[in-house]
């Protein structure tokens, strides 16, 4: 009964997995990813540096992809502790605890993004649809209630996921297949009835990141419907061109996602790294392809770096 006691205990540790089978190569593995990290880190500093300190981003929009790019910070920050203790130092090792605080943390900012790409479909509308009233609409307050909103949804909708988890018997292998802690992976190696955290994690996910892109969707068809509606052929191509980089941010999110999805229920033949490159990189994707989507697609936020960093050669 007391080693019973011992697998539900907070004293558990968990050990991720790198590369399996290329243990070997994990420190040239590491180069990749290390300049994945980089960019990412460096390109959402950026953005957020320069939508800062720019007056002239100081505007709805701009508010929003700042919140975006702290999403993406986020995230990055969420998985490069132990992504790269791994490739570097072979440091498997992770307290129940702090899994637990790592898996939160990764579907906070998971959540986050999503909500925030649909606040910022809504900012579009807006803009496109009744741009007379667009600054009485997304004022600053109500923009950092949204804000506020996005966290606490994401919080509240997590938090039952998470904890529920401490409830549950590990007397199995400890051996995650991740290098980092994720709801189904930890879930998988509890020896008790785990229905209820299937169910609890589904509904939360359902709920936030699957309403968002129902949403989203359903967003960009009242954009083209108004669009469409417009008479210039001219302004319907800056209308919708306002609308690219949005797009954009959308499917590096929902692709991957939908893919990393698609890998796991078809391909259960691939080798077992196939797997866990596809979902290291998962992560890391739209916190690297958002800076540059941004950058190369929106004018002001180019204008904006290009100025930052001439400064700071100067």
């Amino acid at each position: 009964m007391s080693n019973f006691q011992n697998t539900t205990s907070s004293s558990i540790i968990f050990l991720l997995t790198g590369v399996p089978g290329l243990e070997a190569f994990h420190t040239w593995i590491s180069i990749p990813f290390c300049f994945l990290y980089i960019t990412a880190l460096s390109g959402n500093s950026l953005i957020l540096f320069a939508i800062v300190t720019q007056p002239s981003l100081h505007e709805p929009m701009y508010y929003f992809l700042s919140m975006l790019s702290t999403t993406d910070l986020g995230l990055s920050i969420s998985t490069l502790v132990t992504m790269l203790g791994i490739f570097w130092f072979d440091a498997r090792k992770i307290g129940f605890n702090a899994c637990l605080s790592q898996m939160f943390f990764i579907k906070l900012f998971t959540v986050m993004e999503s909500s925030v790409l649909l606040a910022m479909a809504f900012d579009r509308f807006v803009a496109i649809s009744n741009p007379l009233r667009y600054a009485t609409i997304l004022t600053d307050s109500r923009i950092a209630q949204i804000g506020v909103a996005i966290v606490l949804r994401g919080t509240l909708m997590l938090t039952p996921m998470v904890v529920l988890l401490k409830r549950l018997s590990y007397c199995r292998s400890h051996v995650l297949h991740h290098s980092y802690c994720f709801h189904p992976d930890v879930m998988k190696l509890s020896c008790t009835d785990t229905r209820i955290n299937s169910a609890v994690g589904l509904t939360a996910m359902i709920s936030t990141v699957g309403l968002d892109s129902i949403l989203i969707l359903l967003s960009y068809v009242l954009i083209i419907k108004t669009v469409l509606s417009i008479a210039s052929p001219e302004e319907r191509k800056k209308a919708f061109s306002t609308c690219i980089s949005h797009i954009g941010a959308v499917a590096i999110f929902y692709i991957p996602l939908i893919s990393l999805s698609f890998v796991h229920r078809f391909g259960k033949q691939a080798p077992p790294y196939v797997h866990t490159m596809i979902a290291n990189t998962y992560l890391l994707i739209p916190p690297v392809m958002n800076p540059i989507i941004y950058s190369v697609k929106t004018k002001q936020i180019r204008r904006a770096v290009i100025k930052i960093l001439h400064s700071k050669d100067t």
